[in-house]
């Protein structure tokens, strides 16, 4: 994790200016309410066409516009650690906006309202936050599980879904390693039957926020990893997360994931062991933990991560001081495999190299530095700007490149493409 070149990689996400907020209700004010009240959860179908129908900004445009103000913030930040650390959390607790229209038109939503405001906050705040939001409700689709025996499940339809409980586990908190059994899935997937969205006026709270609906809680008593949660209705699954959050397995495992995504693809063990000392003495305090993370020296060493798409863009805007427009930086990051907020599967985008440096990922990586560099100003020196981001100290080889490439735009292309460059 080298310092940041130029203006930085990102900033404080708590000083910077909130961007416009498009609540996570916003496409579901087009759900139809009688059509709703018919089931004993929220009908999540066709609501592209009913939000047309409502005059609301469609799904895609919605995602457009929340990615502008997301790169538009972390072009703006004078340093990068705070933007990278919302950029790991989203991953870490991802959702896909491919998975569907509601949760493509909540993803920007999602990072703003469950993850920023807890970055340098409680885990287990972040944890409940996450769990609760309506995207990762629908795409892990716990918005629609029933109890088999509760009321709704009775009435036949919908079934118990285990996909909300067991990534909770597996990639969330504890990991695989972290002893729980498939039986533990399935006793927590009950437990959270009936966390679900609100329909708006006829449940009292506004659309899309958090609800827990009684009619489809699977009834009884259900034992997590040896512990029995007997608490009424809602309180049974917090309890869970709040074990889950202060479990050690949590903390060595996401300790590794967070030294990992900044320092090394293969993590120094004393300073992942330093990161989750700070993680457990302070009870998941995340400023605490990110203060152990950058304050360790072995952070600092090392030839530091190889950027991912999303890293690369970023850093590549910044220092050719230009901010494309939204549909040029969706196909920038489209052609390197990182739409935002879209991995391809729970367990979020991979942060290490081998999944970005392949052959033809480098050569796709150089046209879109070409595409990048050529939107730079007339005025910019490649030799002086190279000069400028590495304070001096790039290789002879890579000076020499720059300097004597046929025309700026390719020395700034491969400005953009050196080894300095391209690592964090």
């Amino acid at each position: 994790m080298q310092a940041a070149a130029r203006k930085g990689a990102a900033g404080d996400a708590a000083a910077a200016p909130a961007p416009p907020t498009i609540s996570p209700q916003a496409i579901q004010d087009a759900k139809n309410p009688k059509q709703a009240a018919k089931n004993s959860i929220p009908g999540l179908a066709d609501l592209k066409a009913r939000a047309a129908a409502a005059g609301i900004m469609p799904p895609a445009r919605i995602y457009a516009t929340e990615m502008q103000v997301r790169l538009e913030r972390s072009l703006a930040m004078p340093i990068g650690y705070s933007e990278r650390l919302v950029n790991f959390w989203t991953n870490h607790f991802a959702v896909a906006a491919t998975a569907g229209q509601e949760v493509r038109a909540l993803t920007g939503a999602y990072e703003r309202e469950a993850i920023r405001p807890h970055v340098f906050g409680k885990f287990h705040d972040m944890l409940v936050a996450a769990t609760q939001h309506a995207a990762m409700l629908i795409y892990l689709n716990n918005a629609e599980s029933v109890g088999p025996d509760s009321p709704a499940g009775k009435r036949g339809g919908k079934g118990l879904n285990e996909n909300h409980a067991r990534e909770l586990m597996e990639l969330h908190t504890i990991g695989v390693d972290g002893g729980y059994t498939q039986k533990d899935v399935t006793q927590f997937a009950n437990i959270l039957t009936g966390w679900s969205i609100s329909r708006g006026a006829e449940d009292g709270t506004p659309i899309g926020s958090f609800m827990f609906r009684a009619p489809a809680h699977q009834p009884g008593v259900f034992t997590v990893m040896g512990k029995a949660y007997p608490q009424p209705g809602e309180q049974a699954g917090l309890a869970v997360l709040a074990d889950l959050a202060r479990n050690p397995h949590t903390a060595q495992h996401i300790s590794h994931l967070l030294v990992r995504y900044f320092v090394a693809d293969d993590p120094p063990k004393p300073i992942v062991d330093a990161v989750a000392k700070a993680w457990t003495d302070s009870d998941g305090d995340l400023l605490q933990v990110s203060r152990a993370l950058v304050g360790h020296q072995l952070a600092w060493t090392g030839e530091g991560k190889f950027k991912t798409p999303q890293q690369f863009l970023v850093s590549a805007l910044r220092a050719l001081g230009v901010t494309p427009r939204p549909q040029e930086a969706l196909q920038v990051l489209e052609s390197l495999g990182q739409r935002p907020w879209d991995p391809p599967s729970p367990q979020g985008f991979d942060d290490r190299t081998a999944t970005w440096m392949a052959p033809d990922a480098m050569t796709t990586r150089l046209d879109a530095a070409e595409q990048l560099a050529a939107l730079a100003d007339p005025k910019l020196d490649p030799s002086t700007l190279l000069a400028d981001i590495t304070a001096g100290g790039a290789s002879n080889e890579t000076t020499q490149a720059v300097a004597r490439a046929e025309s700026r735009t390719q020395g700034l292309a491969l400005l953009l493409m050196s080894p300095e460059f391209q690592r964090t």
